[in-house]
Formats: C-alpha cells, sequence, structure tokens
C-alpha cells in the first residue's frame, strides 16, 4: 500500500502527468492498493477507480468516480471542487436538459450529448 498526500502539488501539467503516469505503473506491476489524497478533482478523476469523501471527520461519500461525482452540488458546499465537465452537466441538467449530471470526462460529455440529441431526435 502506498498512500500518496497531494503528490502533484505545485507541478505542471506535464510534471503531474509524469508523477501521475508513474504512480499508475507501479501500482499495475506492485498490484499495489494506492491511497491518493488530493482537492484536485481533475486529477482524481482522471485517476482513480474509487473515491472516498471525509469531511469534519465523517464519511460523506464512497464510490466509483461517477457515484461521488453525482453529488457536484453537494461537494461544492463541502469545499471540495467538481471536475469542470461535472459542473457543466450539473447546470444542464438544471436548466432542464436530459443529461446524466454525474459526468466527469470529456469523452463521458461527448457520449451523453450524442446520447440527448438521439433521444431527440426519436422522438
Amino acid at each position: 500500500m502506498l498512500v500518496l498526500d497531494e503528490p502533484t502539488a505545485g507541478l505542471d501539467p506535464a510534471g503531474s502527468r509524469e508523477i501521475l503516469s508513474n504512480i499508475r505503473t507501479y501500482q499495475q506491476d506492485q498490484q499495489a492498493t494506492i491511497i491518493l489524497v488530493s482537492h484536485s478533482m481533475e486529477e482524481v478523476a482522471q485517476n482513480v477507480d474509487r473515491l472516498v469523501v471525509i469531511c469534519d471527520g465523517q464519511l460523506r461519500y464512497s464510490g466509483t468516480p461517477r457515484e461521488v461525482f453525482s453529488h457536484g452540488p453537494q461537494l461544492e458546499d463541502m469545499g471540495l471542487g467538481v471536475p469542470e465537465m461535472t459542473r457543466v452537466f450539473h447546470r444542464l441538467h438544471r436548466l432542464g436538459l436530459p443529461v446524466d449530471p454525474s459526468v466527469y470526462t470529456v469523452e463521458q460529455a461527448k457520449d451523453a450529448i450524442l446520447a440527448a440529441l438521439a433521444n431527440k431526435e426519436g422522438r
């Protein structure tokens, strides 16, 4: 098990990508459990299989990134950010568009928009 607290803090984007790539390689090679503590939800969204959100010493959310980021407004109320894509899709959902508010990657956003357009055309 490897516990890392803000391993990319203060690094430029290239340095962050390199560190995270090294962490992924280590995890795969060693079949290790990696605990990554971070306030960067963009970084978290791209690099974890499971998230645990602790606030005021209490477990608030636990699950896949999609499950946890579906609680975007609540996460923001706790002082945590959410990936920009999640913020956009929560807003679209609040505006009444039939999109999944738990989207957190560009690829998921593309799929969600195409699905919404297909549903609209299929009416």
